[in-house]
């Protein structure tokens, strides 16, 4: 039976008191807000509070493509739950960090008004990699911002009032709030810190970069102005995040309900491990995430880098190969003990030897609590899941592995194995007329296409040169090409 909505004058179960945010005032813009952020930036938001009494520190968060998240939790006034599913059960947290939820489609004004109000100090991001509108070549997309940027400029000259134009892309959303924040200003310190939370490397300054080429672009006469008030006012830390968080499905919904006594349609699930390693570097106040288990850091890099490279390049690998086993889940693919053999190599003879390690992380040992944490059976994350936005992906997680061993005279095999498997998967996908869900799927499907009547090998060598999708010329190094082809032949069979 269903019960009562959660709302946020519900009481929180025993134990779960802590201290509420402000209900009237927003301290974090999220841009991005699905069940990601919720289960892991807003969670920890919410530990801090509760740990330190700090209660300005409440989130709008701002959807992306559709209004649905706005809608579960909107009735909820921001209220929702986080389903821990460890080996040894489940466990039920309510969150309450976040005020509100706002859709640009017709709600861009409020947001911007709130990136630039005097009580925010933080806006943070998790838009996935394709969120950022970068071209292969890692500039920005203008024709995926464009009309931002119009807008941009028309707000600028003071033509059209603020968020008049709905926000169409993330960094088009990010860079008129950070106009609007300067014009509210008015001369005033107004520091503002831009925390972005998707698996980059050097997110931060990519980040940076995209803002300041879309300033340019938009206001070519004045972004002058704008560059030195970033320069003076805000910051762009990178950051490492990581806890895996599939999609909930109506089950939990269901025991959640009986756990709860009311209906949570904002509902999130996730595993045990969180991670969060921070740049210091802010340019105002920020929550005491450090108090809720956050790693503040001069050097995120080298964490950076051996998530990248050893949990998302395995994650990828164990994806696509238990795709084409048949696998539906990650945890079934792991188990599997071919893909488990294959996984191990991927951490240990490509990967590792690419990495400097953090201070006191033994990157082999991380590699093994990696494989553990994908074998949880309660996660339920689905290989086609982990398998979506393969070109946006690879560059992060295969691409400098690639080329680092083959620097040092070294085939990656588990990495060729895994191009092997996308390129497969991807041949399959398009000739099968099925959806990649990959922001390049008409380049794949014109590849696929073209290199068809040359055989099976040549489409998998036209698939490695694909522009952007490896770095360095590791697409069309020989050796590489070569063992992927080889190992492609093998998984088709």
């Amino acid at each position: 039976m269903t019960g009562a909505r959660l709302q946020r004058s519900t009481p929180l179960p025993a134990g779960l008191e802590g201290y509420p945010v402000d209900p009237e005032q927003v301290g974090i813009v999220h841009l991005g807000i699905g069940a990601f952020h919720r289960t892991h930036q807003a969670y920890f938001t919410e530990l801090a509070v509760r740990a330190t009494g700090d209660r300005h520190w409440g989130v709008l968060g701002v959807t992306q493509r559709s209004a649905a998240v706005r809608d579960q939790l909107r009735p909820q006034g921001g209220v929702y739950s986080v389903m821990t599913l460890a080996p040894q059960g489940t466990s039920l947290d309510v969150v309450g960090s976040v005020l509100d939820v706002a859709h640009p489609g017709d709600e861009t004004g409020r947001v911007l008004a709130a990136m630039a109000a005097p009580t925010t100090h933080v806006v943070t991001l998790t838009v996935t990699e394709k969120g950022y509108s970068r071209l292969p070549d890692g500039g920005l997309d203008l024709a995926q911002v464009g009309a931002d940027l119009e807008a941009l400029s028309a707000e600028e000259r003071g033509e059209e009032p603020e968020g008049t134009r709905p926000a169409r892309s993330a960094v088009g959303l990010l860079v008129r709030g950070l106009a609007a924040r300067r014009r509210a200003a008015a001369g005033q310190p107004r520091p503002l810190t831009v925390l972005t939370c998707d698996n980059m490397a050097d997110n931060g300054h990519v980040l940076a970069g995209l803002v300041r080429t879309a300033l340019d672009v938009a206001l070519p006469g004045t972004a002058r102005a704008l560059h030195d008030w970033l320069d003076a006012h805000v910051a762009f830390p990178c950051s490492m995040v990581d806890r895996i968080a599939p999609v909930t499905t109506p089950a939990q919904r269901d025991a959640a309900e009986r756990l709860l006594g009311a209906r949570d349609e904002g509902l999130v699930v996730a595993e045990p491990f969180r991670q969060w390693v921070i740049e210091d570097r802010f340019a105002g106040p920020r929550p005491a995430w450090e108090v809720a288990g956050a790693t503040f850091t001069a050097a995120v890099a080298p964490y950076e880098r051996a998530k990248l490279r050893l949990l998302n390049g395995t994650h990828s690998l164990v994806a696509y190969t238990g795709l084409l086993a048949g696998h539906a889940t990650i945890a079934e693919a792991v188990a599997d003990p071919e893909i488990l053999t294959w996984a191990r190599r991927l951490v240990r003879d490509d990967a590792v030897p690419t990495l400097v390690p953090p201070d006191g992380l033994d990157l082999e040992a991380y590699g093994e609590q990696i494989l553990a944490r994908f074998a949880n059976p309660h996660i339920g994350h689905t290989t086609a899941q982990v398998a979506t936005d393969g070109t946006q992906k690879i560059p992060q997680r295969w691409g400098p592995v690639a080329a680092a061993r083959l620097a040092q005279g070294v085939v990656p095999q588990a990495v060729a194995r895994g191009l092997a498997a996308w390129a497969v998967h991807v041949t399959r996908t398009v000739r099968a007329g099925g959806d990649l869900a990959d922001p390049r799927e008409p380049e794949l499907r014109a590849v696929v296409d073209a290199a068809a009547h040359e055989g099976e090998d040549a489409v998998v060598r036209r698939l490695l040169t694909l522009p952007g999708l490896l770095p360095d010329g590791a697409g069309a190094d020989e050796r590489l090409a070569q063992a992927v082809v080889e190992h492609a032949r093998g998984l088709r069979d």
